[in-house]
């Protein structure tokens, strides 16, 4: 009897130690599974889409060199041209035209001013002719005076009613379908990710959770100030046509400091804009990942660089290179474009 609960005991441990492995086995099978897992459906093979799966095949093994510990995987992506379009003009600037083409009959006094009276009749040369500055007292006017709630309301029903110009696609399925299984891939591999965009930071957070799984405190940009008021009886957050903060260009390590408070590990750009954000991240010590999104397909979308009037790409293509940086050829890299329409 004593020999058969010896037996039974060895045949036991065997068991466990057998069942041990095999878990163990298994484990590492599933994150070699999460790691190769082909989460970048839309990308052609060759050197962009490796580039890519190695850089965070490496920053994510732990006995790699260049691993990079979870709460410091920090990605930061530009949103205008590099998550979604931003051809023939900017998507906001669409809406602050539709804005104040509505709104016109109750502000007579916006016929006196040159931009607002180009917006009004649709005059798109003579809008980019004020240049930076009076695009952005544009857009200052069709935020202000509205409060948090007011404004989100707006901007919802301008995504559900407008259409792009030339794609006739809803502005919120003009989102490139790469880029979001890039932001799947780096999730999927606890990589934290951020907008950080030229774009409002109000206008932004109304929808890029839902189009880019991206909450409104992910995300960074430009914004107009605004004060706490009593407004019918209420306490509101009321927006006020002041400038508050660009957050483009050298703006965009300062909005990444001032908003995260890390340094990121990758980021992702498509103009010069982007520069010092690729530039700030990429020269910090350990493997670092910039990406440029070129956008080169004249079919498919739209093809420009250095000439354009949106979205210049000039000092990135030249430098970029020679940085290390990984510059994306959308023709070329991309085998889709968009996602399937809702409408589809």
């Amino acid at each position: 009897m004593k020999n058969y609960h010896i037996n039974l005991l060895a045949i036991l441990s065997l068991f466990v130690f057998i069942f041990s492995c095999q878990f163990t086995t298994n484990t590492k099978d599933s994150e070699t599974i999460i790691l190769e897992y082909n989460f970048l459906e839309s990308w052609n093979e060759g050197a962009t889409k490796t580039s890519i799966q190695d850089f965070v095949k490496r920053t994510t093994t732990e006995n790699s060199a260049d691993f990079i510990p979870e709460k410091d995987r920090i990605a930061v992506f530009d949103n205008d041209g590099t998550l979604w379009g931003e051809q023939p003009y900017y998507f906001q600037l669409a809406y602050a035209i539709d804005f104040v083409k509505k709104e016109a009959p109750n502000h007579p006094e916006w016929s006196k001013d040159p931009i607002f009276q180009a917006a009004i009749v649709g005059d798109m040369k003579g809008l980019m002719g004020g240049g930076e500055k009076g695009l952005i007292e544009l857009v200052m006017k069709s935020h202000a005076g509205m409060t948090e709630d007011q404004f989100e309301a707006a901007v919802r029903n301008w995504l559900s009613t407008s259409r792009h110009p030339d794609t006739g696609r809803p502005y919120d399925e003009m989102i490139f379908q790469p880029m979001l299984e890039l932001l799947d891939f780096l999730r999927a591999h606890d990589y934290k990710v951020f907008i950080v965009s030229g774009g409002g930071i109000d206008f932004l957070r109304v929808w890029a959770e839902e189009a880019y799984g991206i909450p409104p405190y992910h995300v960074v940009g430009s914004s107009i100030k605004a004060t706490y008021q009593e407004l019918n009886g209420k306490m509101e957050i009321v927006k006020i046509p002041e400038l508050n903060f660009i957050d483009d260009k050298s703006g965009k390590p300062v909005g990444i400091h001032q908003h995260i408070g890390k340094k990121p590990i990758i980021a992702v750009g498509n103009s010069d804009g982007d520069f010092e954000m690729l530039e700030y991240t990429t020269q910090l010590p350990g493997l670092r990942l910039g990406l440029l999104i070129h956008h080169t397909d004249s079919v498919r979308e739209y093809a420009y660089d250095s000439l354009s009037h949106i979205g210049r790409l000039r000092i990135g293509l030249t430098e970029g290179p020679s940085r290390g940086w990984v510059v994306v050829d959308m023709a070329k890299d991309w085998n889709t474009i968009y996602p399937i329409s809702k409408d589809q």
